[in-house]
Parts: C-alpha cells; structure tokens; sequence
C-alpha cells in the first residue's frame, strides 16, 4: 500500500486577485458565468479497478461506484469519482473533508493494494456556465466540443489555451468544470475571461449588422 499526504491548502485562494474580473465577465456576458471552487477537496486513487474487493470498498466509503469506463465519472450526494486512468481516479468532496476522507479510504482499504494521495492543493476548479461555455472552450481545444460528443458524465484530459487541465462536463447543456495547476490558474482564467469578452463583442457586432440590414 503506497499512501502520502499534501498539505491542507490555506490562505488565499489560488484566483483571489481575479475575483471581481470574474464576476465582470459574468455580468457583461450574458450566455457565460464563471467561478472558482476553490480548495475542493481532491483525493487521488489507484489501485486494480477489475478487483471487486477494491470497487466494493470504494463504493461502502462514499455511495459512489467506481467509474470502469474510459473518461467518464460517477458522483454520489457530494462525492464525485472522475476516471483518469484504467488504475487511477480523482475523488472529490466538499471543502475541508481531505482529512476525513483521506483516513476513511485508507481504513476501508486495509490490506488491499492502493495508493490514497490527498491532492486538494495542487489544482483549483473553475467552474462555467452558459450558453457559450461550448464555443470558449473550442477557442483553446482541438476537441470536438459539440453536445453529442462531449457530454455529461465524461471528462477529458487536454490542453486548453497550452494550460494542462481536467475538463468534467457537469450537465451537458451549461455546466463544466476546469481542474488546473495552481500555477496556470490565473493565466487560463483571464484567458477565459478574454475569451468570453471576444464572444460578447462578435454578438454585439452581429446585432448592430443585422439591425442595419432590416433598417
């Protein structure tokens, strides 16, 4: 059993400085909102997903069945399993449970092979909203992000805007998640928010032409 502990995340939030251009970009874009969760609790797992001892215990821990299929995931209340691997997953709970969380799946655990990494302070999570979530997210991903090919409950791990990220898609039609390196957050945050900035201005343009041509 391979078991190590990361600090509890403390102080300021990894996006406090861009609080209120957060909040900016909500108001003036519509079809667009975004925020950040910030230290979510995220515990990493590996172990044998095909050993129903291992998923039995996952599953009496937090209601949450392990996801088998390939970048998908499974949520239970105010759990969530996302699959990162044929052998590792991302668990995620409400703030300030990693302790409780990292000690009961080591406990539920016991004598099966795994590793339980408690890694809420390595990433942050923005959360967006909208319409134009979609079309954001396609300016800085090769990914096709259309409805029928990126849906709820799938994840991917990509690049977007060169930043490495976990994209959760929450509900298929408005809700997505980004996990992101401290280090990258604010970049790829003001990124989104320029982003959402571009989309706005292209509409207002388009309704301004469009009114003239029925002028």
């Amino acid at each position: 059993m391979a078991s190590m502990h990361t600090p509890n995340p403390t102080g300021r939030r990894p996006l406090h400085d861009l609080v209120s251009d957060m909040a900016l970009a909500s108001q003036q874009a519509q079809h667009f909102a975004i925020q950040e969760l910030a230290f979510t609790t995220q515990i990493n797992l590996r172990g044998d997903g095909n050993d129903p001892q291992f998923q039995r215990a996952i599953e009496q821990s937090i209601g949450c069945t392990l996801p088998q299929t390939a970048n998908t995931f499974s949520k239970h209340a105010s759990y969530a399993v996302l699959w990162l691997g044929p052998d590792e997953w991302l668990i995620t709970a409400p703030v300030g449970e990693h302790s409780t969380l990292e000690r009961t799946l080591r406990t539920a655990l016991q004598g099966i092979h795994h590793s339980v990494v408690d890694v809420s302070a390595n990433r942050t999570i923005i959360e967006l909203s909208g319409d134009w979530v979609r079309l954001i997210l396609a300016k800085g991903c090769s990914h096709d992000f259309s409805a029928h090919a990126f849906f709820a409950p799938q994840v991917r791990q990509t690049q977007l805007a060169k930043a490495q990220v976990i994209l959760q898609c929450i509900e298929t039609a408005t809700v997505f998640r980004v996990y992101v390196r401290h280090s990258f957050a604010q970049y790829l945050t003001q990124w989104l928010i320029d982003a959402a900035a571009e989309a706005h201005a292209a509409v207002a343009i388009d309704t301004v032409q469009r009114a003239r041509r029925l002028a």
